[in-house]
């Protein structure tokens, strides 16, 4: 069995519980959900869905890119939601945020999230092949 690794960045808000920020291993990388947590203070970005929602998906590129992957490299996608009639608004932050990449999701209500967020994103992504950059000697 492949062995896994924990993936830490600065440039995401520290777990809040007896959980890491992700982990990687066998190709592939899975993110914890993420709050719209700014990882500088530990607070919320903002009181409404946009603000968390945007500073969620920021979270969780940062962590993506410490496990060496990136937006375009998620295979899937786990969003939780407190008020579904945030649908609409969500699904337009997140296609600025994925742009023509189409990730497989899930979209589902909750009736809370820790620290009373608005929205929670989880993912898994697929490392892919890319070939070391040589120096000119």
């Amino acid at each position: 069995m492949p062995s896994t690794t924990t993936l830490q960045t600065d440039r995401a808000p520290a777990a809040i519980g007896p959980y890491s920020q992700g982990r990687s291993g066998g190709g592939l990388v899975f993110v914890s959900g993420q709050l719209g947590l700014d990882p500088d203070t530990g607070d919320f970005k903002g009181d409404d869905l946009g603000s968390q929602a945007r500073q969620a998906l920021a979270n969780l590129a940062a962590i993506l890119q410490a496990g060496e992957c990136r937006l375009d490299d998620v295979a899937a996608v786990d969003v939780f939601l407190t008020d579904m009639g945030d649908f609409i608004e969500f699904n337009r932050i997140y296609q600025d945020f994925f742009g023509a990449h189409k990730p497989a999701r899930a979209v589902v209500a909750v009736k809370a999230l820790p620290k009373g967020g608005c929205v929670e994103i989880k993912c898994i992504a697929v490392k892919r092949y890319r070939p070391a950059k040589c120096s000119k000697a």
